[in-house]
């Protein structure tokens, strides 16, 4: 391997190992096995592989739809992406880390999701570096990674709370939870994609204000689910 593709397939991965270590230190109860979370990690690479998939699937549909605006075909393509990706990653979520008995402690939920949404991000940074170049690495470090650990976040915080109510038998609620993870994490995901495509100042300035406020929410419902964190 050349030093070239080290320093490639390092600016495209450490973002992701860096926000996943900060994760896995708020996991103050009872840390996570490391084989459990590399698995976890495989399995983001493999939604990514699903969600390549699923839009080629969706895109091609939209293609046949008439739109009357441009911003229309944006916000319908940033929908199509958002629930594509997010619902990748909830399949592998739950089928590598669901019966897992190590999955016992509510923030465990946060936990495993940033983990496949991580191995999603790196998997899509790897891509994006090696074909437009280490350009991209920065603003991808800054703001796409960031963004997909908060989207799971979200969906790791239901995702935690459906394994909880599963545990005692609450099976509506818990597919209630899981349901609600999902399209929260969608829905942020899609309006994040939205403000990126449209590309006008106006977009950019509210894309600004909300990658703001999604981080520092995110910061502190990482902190307090930690603090509150308890056993099923």
């Amino acid at each position: 391997m050349s030093l070239s593709t080290e320093i490639y397939l390092a600016s495209a991965i450490l973002p992701a190992v860096f926000l996943l270590w900060l994760i896995y230190k708020q996991d103050r109860k009872e840390r996570e096995p490391v084989s459990l979370l590399m698995k976890l990690v495989g399995g983001g690479i493999l939604a990514a592989l699903l969600a390549i998939v699923l839009e080629t699937v969706f895109g091609g549909v939209l293609n046949q739809m008439s739109f009357r605006t441009e911003f229309s075909m944006v916000v319908a393509n940033a929908v199509m992406i958002g629930l594509s990706e997010e619902f990748a990653k909830l399949i592998f979520l739950k089928w590598f880390s669901w019966n897992s008995p190590n999955f016992n402690y509510r923030f465990d939920g946060i936990v495993y999701a940033v983990a496949v949404s991580l191995g999603f991000a790196a998997f899509e940074n790897v891509f994006y570096v090696f074909n437009y170049g280490l350009q991209v690495a920065v603003s991808r470090a800054l703001l796409a990674v960031p963004a997909h650990t908060a989207f799971a976040v979200y969906m790791g915080t239901f995702y935690g709370r459906a394994k909880y109510l599963d545990v005692y038998g609450r099976h509506k609620a818990c597919k209630i939870n899981l349901i609600a993870g999902f399209l929260i994490a969608a829905a942020l995901h899609a309006f994040y994609d939205s403000c990126a495509m449209l590309g006008s100042d106006t977009a950019m300035i509210v894309f600004a204000v909300f990658v703001i406020a999604m981080y520092i929410i995110v910061i502190r419902k990482v902190k307090t689910e930690s603090r509150t964190d308890h056993p099923f």
